[in-house]
């Protein structure tokens, strides 16, 4: 995540066609997203600024994607809320057993892994 003046970007990676709408974690300053859209006709893009303007408790104006609108890999531009505001609205909303977590592929062990408050 990064901030300029009233503008936060956000790294979010989409995965369509889920069962539903959740915000599954944060991998390397990236959200990971679930979305129930098909990624066709920009179906998974509008919902998911549906999607985060609703958590975020914002217009769906003030978020914009500013890259990767066909592909799953996305920077979206947050207008309006400070970084912490968003990080706070968006981690309840993170439905893992194990927050913050990534698997160790050489151990097979969880490491804790907290975002970064900068």
């Amino acid at each position: 995540m990064s901030t300029t003046e009233d503008t936060v970007k956000l790294s979010v990676r989409v995965h369509p066609r889920a069962a539903k709408n959740e915000v599954v974690g944060l991998t390397k300053d990236v959200w990971q997203i679930r979305l129930t859209a098909p990624p066709i006709k920009g179906k998974a893009n509008n919902e998911l600024l549906d999607f985060l303007s609703q958590l975020l408790g914002i217009a769906k104006s003030r978020v914009d994607i500013i890259k990767g609108h066909t592909t799953k890999n996305k920077l979206l531009a947050i207008r309006g809320l400070s970084q912490e505001v968003i990080m706070s609205r968006l981690a309840p909303n993170y439905n893992s057993p194990r927050p913050f977590s990534s698997c160790d592929n050489a151990t097979g062990k969880y490491q804790a892994r907290f975002p970064r408050w900068e």
